[in-house]
């Protein structure tokens, strides 16, 4: 339950800052994209601040042995940079800057019920579970 309670506190912090920020305004975003005359340099200054804030958070946690609240840091196995990694990374962006959104502000923007927040969001559901689809697939057929 401290767990639960710990992660729904975090994800509340982080979407309150997505709002206060106006990243969940996906018009911020794609004004940022656009160097012209809308250019808005909003996204470049949140991004400043949250890498100001993460640099001593991660140098705190190199020095522990363990996560606060579970065994083992959960760090990713796979470190070489392939395909499936640039494809889905292209992807990833491609889809940010036509849409303005990524998944955490799209969530955050769900609350507002408008038509094209919705239709992201459900298009981000189908494709994450396109993508667990798939790689179980590849799993069954390599192993």
């Amino acid at each position: 339950m401290k767990k639960i309670t710990i992660s729904l506190f975090c994800g509340v912090i982080f979407g309150l800052g997505l709002i206060v920020s106006g990243m969940s305004n996906p018009a911020r975003v794609l004004n940022f994209l656009d160097w012209g005359q809308r250019w808005d340099a909003t996204l470049a200054l949140v991004m400043g601040g949250a890498i100001a804030v993460a640099i001593p958070g991660f140098y705190w946690v190199r020095k522990r042995s363990s996560p606060l609240l579970t065994d083992k840091f959960d760090t990713p196995s796979n470190k070489t940079i392939d395909p499936k990694l640039v494809i889905g990374a292209s992807i990833f962006g491609i889809g940010w800057g036509v849409a303005g959104f990524c998944p955490g502000p799209g969530i955050v923007a769900v609350t507002t019920l408008q038509p094209d927040v919705l239709l992201f969001v459900v298009a981000m559901i189908i494709g994450m579970l396109a993508q667990h689809w798939l790689s179980a697939k590849a799993k069954a057929t390599d192993g």
